[in-house]
């Protein structure tokens, strides 16, 4: 009888909190080097030149959520810096940023410092990753932006939809998407009672002005 309450209390706790990175689109993951070349950006006939607008913690946003059976953990990163080169179309854009890994935050000081360790982002040995894009297509209202992600010193070739608005005042791009991170060796288990999921929500937003 023991036995079998035991079971019973364990399958409550595994279902007591849903995997938040089931229920985003995850992005697709490919090596650098299954990935097609990005094409090399040139100047169209007419088109105008291509600007630069930079990307801060003042007009943009990169959180996550994570989650482990028995919670989920909301966080991000408080310092990073980039660029959107703009092209014409927008689609023709280029995007970069630079994150601080020790910059990372959670709603919890006790989980930050665990993140920061070699369990986790192993800030010290990896104190950046590094996004760059490679290809955005357009399908009806919706883009797909596809680049490399280096993150724990492994680097992969994502691809994940975003919704992007451009007009002559601002940039605007919203995406939400889901990663595992045992794809970057982040493999730390967790408790045996209290495992750790592998996919971890990816939210970034951006709202750039632009001057051109």
């Amino acid at each position: 009888m023991r036995a079998t309450f035991i079971l019973f209390a364990l399958s409550l706790l595994a279902t007591g909190c849903k995997d938040p990175g089931a229920e985003v689109t995850a992005a697709k993951v490919e090596s650098p080097a299954e990935a097609k070349a990005a094409p090399t950006p040139s100047a169209q006939p007419g088109s105008l030149p291509v600007t630069s607008v930079a990307i801060s913690p003042s007009n943009s946003k990169i959180a996550f959520v994570g989650a482990k059976v028995t919670a989920t953990q909301l966080g991000g990163f408080m310092d990073f810096t980039g660029k959107v080169d703009v092209g014409t179309p927008i689609e023709s854009s280029r995007i970069e940023v630079t994150i601080q890994t020790a910059s990372l935050y959670t709603d919890e000081e006790k989980l930050t410092r665990h993140l920061k360790s070699p369990d986790f982002f192993d800030v010290a040995q990896f104190p950046t990753a590094t996004f760059r894009s490679a290809e955005i297509t357009k399908t009806g209202d919706e883009h797909t932006i596809s680049g490399d992600l280096t993150l724990h010193g492994v680097t992969k070739r994502i691809s994940f939809p975003a919704t992007i608005e451009a007009d002559t005042g601002k940039i605007k791009a919203n995406a939400e998407f889901s990663i595992n991170r045992q794809d970057y060796g982040i493999s730390y288990p967790g408790m045996r009672d209290d495992l750790i999921r592998d996919l971890v929500v990816i939210k970034l937003s951006l709202n750039l002005p632009r001057s051109d």
